[in-house]
């Protein structure tokens, strides 16, 4: 991000140039993979990316903002990285740090290069080619870590000029990738500024596909002005998924100034369709985009409305996003090589309280998701027993002088150590034997015991 965007005239085409049938590789032992047009980790399950880009190559004292996007219930952070060609070089050994801070918050991260942004139409911009020796250059610090690293090649890779290129660029780019010993995940982005009008990527998306001998590629389109409106977006992505093609939203904003993109039909599309989503950006937005900050001045306590929406709006990160499975069984081990107040000190997860089941009314469970120095992350699920309810109440009380500073999902009160949390407009009425959940950021003094919970249906 970014560049506006020239796109008069631009118009959806009716169909697709080909349906491709392409064989789908067995699935990868080491890392993600692809198969029938969906994401895998290296467990085999599906992974759908929930999260949010963070500039880290202009802001790379930023750190704790691994931290805090977890914090917030992201499971993945697309990390902005520079190949040298147009801004500084980020070394090897910053990236293996980026890595490890991924790692150490649980989080996947997407290594892009943004110096090809706009190539062809930005005579800053650097070619593909250029990227791909940048990759080759760090290769050492990204082979092993298959399980939790995704290579975008590069950051909208082309203009409006120039992109007819893009297919066969992009497919060079892939397979000198793998010549070179690059098992990862491999995305590629839209050329158009990202944004593909011209329906170049999904037109050629089989032809680069099958160009990927490991058949492991990601296709990404960005989303701001060009898509504003439902059956634009439901038309793009619905034809990656009817060939079969895996396909992410790795940007999109609320608003932009070359167009107003619908957010909501974005987010509940990718929702309904197991599609993924990275919402830009985190902060430290400039030239006329600053209403894109997620936060303010990286205060995560400090949400901007963009960032309440993607975080804790409806089909938001919070509320649909699901911790990669690589990370259930173990805590890295991998320590980043910054100061100990840029990164997070895990600390063990409590046990989860819950209310005993009852035969009717409504069952609530207490859990910490996140812990670190100071802060936690906690979400409560409220179960509707044997019989359908219309609201609910849960109450706990804390003994450790923990706070919550921050809700989502719910409407939490507090009267000293004695909280109360009621539902909101659109998740009151369960059926029986059906959940929904609310989400908090808090702070604790040290000890952070689980406190006992109880629901109270309306």
């Amino acid at each position: 991000m970014k560049k506006l965007l020239s796109v008069a005239g631009a118009a959806l085409l009716t169909a697709l140039a080909a349906v491709f049938a392409l064989g789908q590789p067995a699935q990868a032992a080491t890392g993600f993979s692809v198969s029938n047009g969906r994401l895998y980790d290296a467990n085999g399950v599906e992974f759908v990316m929930r999260g949010v880009n963070h500039a880290h190559t202009w802001y790379p004292q930023q750190t704790n903002s691994f931290r805090d996007v977890k914090a917030l219930g992201a499971n993945t952070v697309r990390v902005v990285l520079a190949s040298g060609d147009r801004w500084t070089k980020n070394s090897a050994a910053d990236v293996a740090n980026v890595i490890s801070l991924c790692k150490a918050n649980r989080l996947i991260c997407v290594l892009e290069v943004h110096d090809t942004t706009g190539y062809g139409e930005d005579g800053a911009a650097t070619t593909l080619a250029k990227a791909t020796d940048y990759w080759l250059s760090i290769a050492d610090v990204l082979k092993g870590q298959e399980k939790y690293v995704i290579v975008n090649i590069g950051n909208e890779p082309f203009g409006n000029q120039g992109y007819s290129a893009w297919t066969t660029d992009t497919s060079n780019a892939i397979k000198q990738l793998r010549a070179a010993g690059l098992t990862h995940t491999i995305m590629v982005d839209a050329p158009n500024w990202g944004q593909d009008w011209s329906f170049t990527m999904r037109d050629n998306a089989g032809t680069v596909f099958a160009a990927d001998p490991q058949r492991n590629t990601v296709f990404s389109i960005h989303m701001y002005g060009v898509f504003d409106t439902a059956a634009e977006i439901s038309d793009y992505l619905g034809r990656f998924r009817a060939a079969g093609l895996p396909i992410v939203v790795g940007e999109f904003g609320f608003n932009h100034s070359d167009g107003n993109p619908d957010e909501d039909a974005i987010m509940a599309y990718s929702q309904a369709n197991g599609i993924g989503y990275l919402g830009w950006s985190w902060s430290g937005n400039g030239g006329g985009v600053e209403y894109l900050d997620m936060t303010t001045a990286f205060n995560p306590a400090q949400l901007t409305s963009w960032g309440q929406r993607i975080f804790n709006g409806a089909n938001g990160i919070a509320a649909t996003s699901r911790e990669a499975s690589v990370y259930a069984s173990s805590t890295p081990t991998a320590s980043p090589t910054t100061s100990p107040t840029a990164s997070p000190t895990v600390s063990p997860t409590p046990p989860p309280a819950t209310t005993p089941p009852p035969s009717g009314g409504c069952t609530a469970t207490y859990t910490v998701g996140n812990s670190w120095q100071g802060g936690f992350q906690g979400e409560v699920k409220v179960t509707a027993g044997a019989a359908a309810i219309t609201g609910w109440t849960v109450r706990w009380t804390y003994a450790n002088g923990q706070s919550v500073t921050q809700a989502w999902n719910a409407s939490v009160s507090n009267s000293g150590s004695a909280y109360t949390a009621r539902n909101v407009d659109y998740n009151g009425r369960l059926g029986a034997g059906a959940s929904t959940s609310f989400g908090f950021i808090g702070t604790s003094q040290g000890t952070n015991s689980t406190p006992a919970v109880t629901c109270t249906p309306a």
